[in-house]
């Protein structure tokens, strides 16, 4: 055996490693980028809820790999379905997430699918009740129950592909309404807190302040990340919210948690969902999509996930480079309580 000069390993070995070729870089975060593998198709399941006599329709995209996911759970607005910002959805599953899209009995389509046009208005104001409300949060409530029953079953369709230990509350207009009230926000006039605390982060588009008491109050103990995501046209002839009370919802939240805040330049209330509705002004902007799946899907990776590299593209510069100039992107950073 040759033993090689003590000059040649210590000079001409490493030159020769230096000439490696180095190991590729990983991919820059990028919260659109989704596998080209189709997208899977959704389950459509029922919870029944006998304590409330009160079936409750689901929509739930899964995503193609076999193994638990983290949740987030979807509530539409007033009118809506399980279909409706079922886009959402789909992005989400593809990343990895199942996703879970409730419809509220009493405050869906039934509302108004079944009456003249004249009628339709007046029977949507009615249906945004305190009683809704109240309903709509005990459905999230018996929803998560459920899912752990079908996630714990060997033969359901959902049986160990939920990660239920990492949850999402999302939902647009009244949904969004139920999500902030399940994630942290009091409402005094209703007399009791809707939280649920297995929610760990909330995303709330086109966002509401109270119709009664202190804004400030009202989002006092929230003590998880929220998203809020409106438009500068993101008004709505039913629940008395306008451009600024939408507005006022970010600075009410407490410094002790992330929260942030989008809004879209040009954006009207229907901006979040697939479609335009009656009394829509302008054009829909193809955009607003693109920002929303961005923006949602990184913040969903942050706080969810704890994906550093996601929580630093919200952070920092990156995450306006899905933006249009006049949008507006703001952060609001967690910081220690004072001591």
């Amino acid at each position: 055996m040759r033993v090689l000069p003590v000059f040649v390993l210590v000079t001409v070995l490493p030159a020769l490693r230096a000439q490696e070729p180095a190991a590729p870089a990983p991919p820059a975060y990028d919260p659109l980028a989704v596998p080209k593998a189709a997208a899977t198709p959704s389950l459509l399941l029922s919870v029944h809820d006998e304590t409330r006599t009160r079936d409750l329709p689901l929509r739930i995209f899964l995503p193609d790999r076999k193994q638990p996911a983290p949740v987030i759970l979807f509530s539409h607005g007033l009118g809506g379905t399980r279909d409706t910002c079922s886009y959402l959805g789909q992005h989400w599953s593809q990343r990895g997430y199942a996703v879970v899209f409730l419809q509220h009995p009493g405050s869906d389509d039934s509302v108004w699918k079944d009456l003249p046009l004249r009628e339709r208005m007046a029977a949507m104001e009615k249906a945004a009740s305190g009683v809704n409300l109240t309903l709509r949060c005990e459905d999230v409530h018996v929803v998560l129950d459920r899912l752990a029953v079908w996630n714990a079953e060997a033969d359901h369709e959902c049986s160990a592909r939920l990660d239920l230990e990492h949850v999402g509350m999302s939902g647009h207009s009244f949904g969004a309404v139920t999500t902030q009230n399940v994630s942290g926000q009091s409402v005094p006039v209703l007399g009791q807190r809707f939280l649920d605390t297995r929610i760990d982060a909330a995303l709330a588009l086109s966002p509401s302040t109270p119709r009664a008491g202190s804004v400030e109050r009202a989002f006092a103990s929230v003590s998880i990340p929220w998203c809020l995501m409106t438009g500068t046209e993101d008004t709505s002839p039913i629940g008395g919210q306008d451009v600024a009370s939408r507005l006022a919802v970010f600075p009410a939240l407490p410094t002790t948690v992330d929260h942030y805040e989008l809004v879209l330049h040009g954006a009207e209330h229907s901006a979040f969902t697939e479609r335009a509705l009656p009394g829509d002004r302008g054009s829909r902007n193809l955009n607003h999509h693109r920002a929303i799946l961005a923006l949602s899907t990184a913040f969903w990776d942050a706080h969810l996930r704890g994906d550093a590299a996601a929580r630093a593209w919200l952070h920092g510069e990156q995450a306006r480079s899905v933006l249009e100039a006049k949008d507006r992107w703001q952060v609001g950073e967690r910081k220690a309580p004072a001591k």
